[in-house]
C-alpha cells in the first residue's frame, strides 16, 4: 500500500491514509474480523515456530561448541548459521514486544526512537540469516570446485560476508531513512511498521537484497548439482573425501530450495494486500518460515553422523 503527505505552507501534513488502511487492514472495520483472526493465528503459529527453533538451535550450538573433535571450518560455518537463526528468532520476539506493547495505533509515532532501533535490529538479523545461508552454499561450492585451499583464510572471508554484507545494507538503509525521513516519502519509518499489517508490510521492505542472495544461491545450487553428477560418474566419486562432500551436499542442497523457492515464486506476484496471494505468502514466510531454524538444527546437528558418533562416545565415557 501507499501512504502520502502533502507539502503545505505550514510544512508537511499528517500522513494519510492510516497505515493499517494502506496495508489493506482497517482496524475499525468490523468486516475484517475474519482477517484479524487469520493474522492472530499466524502470530501464534510463528511464535510457536520461533520458540521451537530457538530451543533446538541453542541445544545444537551447545553440542557443536562443547565437543573439541567437532571444531572444524564446516562446523564453524554451521555455528554461525545457527547463531543467525537464533538472532532472527530473538529479533522477532523483541519486535513484537516493542511494536505491540500498546493498543494505540500511533504508538510508534510517539516513540519513534525505540521503534526505529527495533526495526534496524530486526532487518539486520533477517539479512544476516539470508547471508549465512548463502555462505553455506558458497562453502559447499568451494569444496567441490577448488581442490586445495586454505580453509582458515576462507573462513574469515565467509565471516566477513556473513556478518559484514548485511551491515553495509542495513547501515545504508538506516542512514537514508534518517536523512530523508521528512521528505514526504511514500513509506517512511512510522508509516510501514507498527500495526497488525507489519507482518506483510515488512515482507517487501528488504526483499530486493534478500532476493539477490537467493538468486546467487540458486545459481550455486544448479552448478553444485552439475558438479556432483559429473564426479559421481568418475573414479573420484568413490573417494572417502568425496563421500563426505556428498553428505554435506545432501543437507545444503535441501536447504537452498527449502528456504528460497517460495521467495522466487512470489516475486512474480503483485503485492496486493487484498488478494488471496498475500495470505498464502504470509503463511510460507511467517508460519512455515519460523520453523526453518528447527530444520537447520536437525539437518546439520541432530542427524549428522559425525555428531551422533561423538555424542555416543562421550556418553559411553561418562558411564564407564
Amino acid at each position: 500500500g501507499f501512504v502520502y503527505r502533502n507539502c503545505t505552507s505550514e510544512g508537511w501534513s499528517d500522513p494519510y491514509p492510516r497505515p493499517d488502511i494502506a496495508c489493506g487492514y482497517n482496524v475499525n472495520d468490523t468486516t475484517n474480523e475474519a482477517r484479524r483472526s487469520y493474522f492472530m493465528t499466524l502470530k501464534t503459529m510463528y511464535t510457536i515456530g520461533y520458540c521451537t527453533s530457538l530451543v533446538t538451535l541453542t541445544i545444537a550450538l551447545a553440542v557443536l561448541v562443547s565437543f573439541r573433535k567437532l571444531r572444524c571450518t564446516r562446523n564453524y560455518i554451521h555455528m554461525h548459521l545457527f547463531t543467525s537463526f537464533i538472532l532472527r528468532a530473538s529479533s522477532n520476539f523483541i519486535k513484537d514486544a516493542v511494536l505491540f506493547s500498546s493498543e494505540d495505533t500511533n504508538y510508534c509515532g510517539a516513540y519513534t526512537a525505540g521503534c526505529k532501533l527495533t526495526m534496524v535490529f530486526f532487518q539486520y538479523c533477517i539479512m544476516s540469516n539470508y547471508s549465512w545461508l548463502l555462505v553455506e552454499g558458497l562453502y559447499l561450492h568451494t569444496l567441490l570446485v577448488i581442490s586445495f585451499f586454505s580453509e582458515r583464510k576462507f573462513l574469515w572471508q565467509f565471516i566477513a560476508l556473513g556478518w559484514g554484507a548485511p551491515t553495509v545494507f542495513v547501515v545504508a538503509w538506516a542512514t537514508a531513512r534518517q536523512l530523508h525521513e521528512n521528505t514526504g516519502s511514500a513509506d517512511t519509518w512510522q508509516l510501514r511498521k507498527w500495526l497488525l499489517g507489519i507482518w506483510f508490510c515488512c515482507l517487501g521492505f528488504f526483499s530486493r537484497p534478500s532476493f539477490c542472495f537467493f538468486q546467487i544461491n540458486f545459481v550455486l545450487f544448479v552448478n553444485i548439482l552439475r558438479i556432483l553428477m559429473r564426479k559421481l560418474s568418475s573414479p573420484e566419486g568413490q573417494s572417502s573425501d568425496f563421500n563426505q562432500y556428498k553428505r554435506l551436499a545432501k543437507s545444503t542442497l535441501l536447504l537452498i530450495p527449502l528456504f528460497g523457492v517460495h521467495y522466487i515464486i512470489f516475486a512474480f506476484f503483485p503485492e496486493d494486500a487484498s488478494s488471496g496471494t498475500m495470505e498464502i505468502q504470509l503463511f510460507f514466510e511467517l508460519a512455515l518460515g519460523s520453523f526453518q531454524g528447527f530444520v537447520v538444527a536437525v539437518l546439520y546437528c541432530f542427524l549428522n553422523g559425525e555428531v551422533q558418533l561423538e555424542v555416543q562416545r562421550k556418553w559411553r565415557q561418562w558411564h564407564l
